[in-house]
């Protein structure tokens, strides 16, 4: 999948701390700032996160020649580093492929826009932006929200990206989200229902959805995101934006308990993320009393009935 990485710029240590203490000329730290902040994914965190990002596009072979991807950014810490994982992949890639930086502002503060285009310069990001009314939209309802505002997003993002002809999208979506949104479908819905990697649009002919992060864990991009001194939006809608401004990642969503539960089952069991997600690989389905697919439900019972005849 990827040819010899070309020689860059190399950052020492020793100049990363001097950009810290500000002793580097103005031009040069803005030149470094970027440069250390992309090379810090493929040396640093190359375990944590270069090596598993590869691992997601190539096990569930996320790009094919010829791909025009539209890499959807929200401003947040996941996008970003999707944007910069997805550039330097096709930089080093011997499977020829497009990009599209899409941004898509559903109604965000003035602040809160600002901040998304600074990084987005920081990091060297050529994003397009396009407006929507959705937050407008979603929290004009009481029932479900977030769940409005997320069907919202992902039709405009279709719709865009196919008017700039790309014929996928990708989203930041990484392995905890995938982890517990199968742990929230079976406590809070009763059902066992995961995350695919890859999906086929069912309203815009030719789209797909791709998550190239799929196999990368959060806590590896909250290090990343520290260990440059990044700051990024968590959730600027208005119904959330309070939530969670310490950063700790826990808040007052079904999702937040989530995550608070996954980390105390961490402090006995350090694999437990990884158990889980390796789970929704090895599903066994001759142990399970019913399944749906395609929409129709099975029992053991239409297996037990054959058996014994």
């Amino acid at each position: 999948m990827l040819k010899n990485e070309k020689k860059s710029v190399k950052c020492s240590k020793h100049l990363w701390q001097e950009y810290l203490k500000g002793s580097v000329p103005t031009k040069m730290r803005e030149l470094e700032k970027s440069v250390l902040i992309e090379r810090s994914i493929i040396k640093k965190y190359r375990k944590q996160l270069w090596n598993p990002f590869i691992e997601a596009v190539g096990r569930y072979r996320l790009i094919e020649e010829g791909d025009k991807i539209a890499v959807c950014i929200s401003g947040g810490k996941d996008s970003m580093l999707l944007a910069l994982l997805m550039r330097q992949l096709q930089r080093h890639s011997e499977v020829p492929f497009e990009i599209v930086f899409l941004a898509m502002d559903p109604g965000y503060s003035k602040a809160n826009r600002q901040r998304i285009e600074e990084n987005a310069k920081l990091m060297k990001i050529d994003v397009e932006f396009f407006e929507s009314d959705i937050f407008d939209v979603a929290n004009s309802v009481e029932k479900s929200p977030c769940y409005l505002c997320a069907r919202m997003r992902r039709g405009h993002l279709y719709a865009n990206a196919k008017m700039r002809g790309c014929n996928k999208i990708a989203l930041g979506h990484h392995m905890s989200d995938v982890i517990e949104t199968t742990l929230m479908g079976m406590m809070f819905s009763g059902q066992l229902q995961g995350m695919l990697p890859r999906l086929s649009s069912t309203n815009f002919e030719g789209m797909e959805l791709i998550r190239p992060m799929y196999c990368i864990l959060e806590e590896d991009i909250i290090a990343w995101r520290d260990y440059n001194g990044l700051s990024f939006l968590q959730c600027a809608c208005r119904f959330t934006e309070n939530i969670d401004e310490s950063g700790d990642g826990i808040g007052k969503s079904k999702r937040q308990e989530v995550k608070a539960l996954i980390k105390t089952l961490k402090k006995t069991n350090p694999d437990v993320e990884r158990h889980l997600f390796e789970s929704i690989h090895n599903v066994s389905l001759d142990t399970l009393v019913e399944y749906k697919q395609k929409g129709e439900r099975h029992s053991f019972l239409e297996r037990f009935d054959k058996e014994k005849l």
